[in-house]
């Protein structure tokens, strides 16, 4: 049961992780919280039925289930990311030198209407997931991991690999961190801060999309209700983490997961939520700024 447990854990941490990156990296460069990340992975996993179903109806996946998948996946992270760069465009930009509650309560307003806009749409009941997935998989120490953990934990690892290596290798990576570090600063030394802003919407929300057809797929059933819950808990992880940190972000998504997991299963189900919320507030008490966060003071 431990080592199941386990599994399980991990396999939603790296979901959780995944939605968590990209509410670190907004906030590392513009100190802002974007409400209305939990609702672009809510989108993804829509789009993650709407395409596989799709693709089902015109027999494509009896030919290639593993390419259908990955071009489901594809497909919705680049709606997605368009998605989020154009939310960025009407929604935070024209507020980026308002007062910081501004942009804050535009975040909200768009959170509601993504909300209502795919309740209205896809309606307010269930959508379930095309059933051509088998629960087949592995045995590993008295613990079974179906193939679909087996690749939603090595695609959230690639991803957040790449995340990693694209900020700290590439030349654009430099200038987010630049960007993040002092924003007026990499102005005048001539880094495009609206690009980099754009940018980094682009990557979260890509991510989010994957990790939204990633729960879609495991989980079967998907609502317009799902991105709050799930925004919350990231929101949850990246906090826990370090916000700002995206090191941070992936190990406190996995921490999240973990505790949500065991709790659930030595505890009890009904207060998965609680255990999650409650290890946030101890992080916060005894250490405010996160587990691999840098405390640092206002800056002028």
């Amino acid at each position: 049961m431990f080592f199941q447990q386990i599994i399980n854990g991990l396999t939603l941490g790296a979901v959780y992780a995944l939605i968590a990156l990209g509410y670190t990296m907004v906030y590392g460069i513009l100190q802002l919280i974007n409400f209305a990340h939990g609702e672009v992975y809510m989108l993804g996993a829509y789009l993650g039925i709407i395409i596989l179903g799709f693709l089902t109806s015109i027999g494509f996946t009896a030919i290639s289930l593993p390419l259908a998948i990955i071009i489901t996946l594809v497909l919705s992270m680049i709606f997605c990311s368009a998605y989020g760069m154009t939310i960025e465009k009407i929604a935070y930009k024209p507020l980026r030198n308002a007062p910081r509650l501004s942009p804050l309560i535009s975040a909200i307003g768009v959170s509601i209407f993504l909300q209502n806009f795919v309740m209205l749409s896809q309606g307010a009941t269930d959508r379930v997931f095309p059933p051509i997935l088998k629960a087949e998989g592995l045995t590993f120490l008295n613990a079974r991991i179906t193939y679909l953990q087996i690749f939603i934990l090595i695609a959230s690892v690639l991803m957040m690999v790449g995340l990693h290596l694209f900020i700290m290798k590439t030349k654009l990576g430099k200038a987010m961190r630049a960007t993040a570090q002092d924003r007026k600063m990499a102005s005048l030394l001539g880094i495009d801060i609206d690009q980099v802003i754009s940018i980094t919407f682009i990557i979260g929300s890509g991510l989010a999309a994957a990790a939204g057809v990633m729960v879609a797929m495991y989980y079967g059933l998907v609502n317009y209700f799902i991105g709050y819950v799930a925004g919350i808990k990231a929101f949850t992880a990246a906090v826990l983490g370090g916000i700002g940190s995206i090191p941070g972000a992936m190990l406190g998504g996995i921490i999240l997961g973990l505790m949500e997991a065991l709790g659930a299963s030595y505890i009890s189900s009904e207060y998965k939520d609680a255990f999650a919320f409650g290890l946030l507030i101890i992080i916060l008490i005894l250490k405010p700024e996160g587990l691999l966060g840098r405390q640092v003071g206002d800056r002028s």
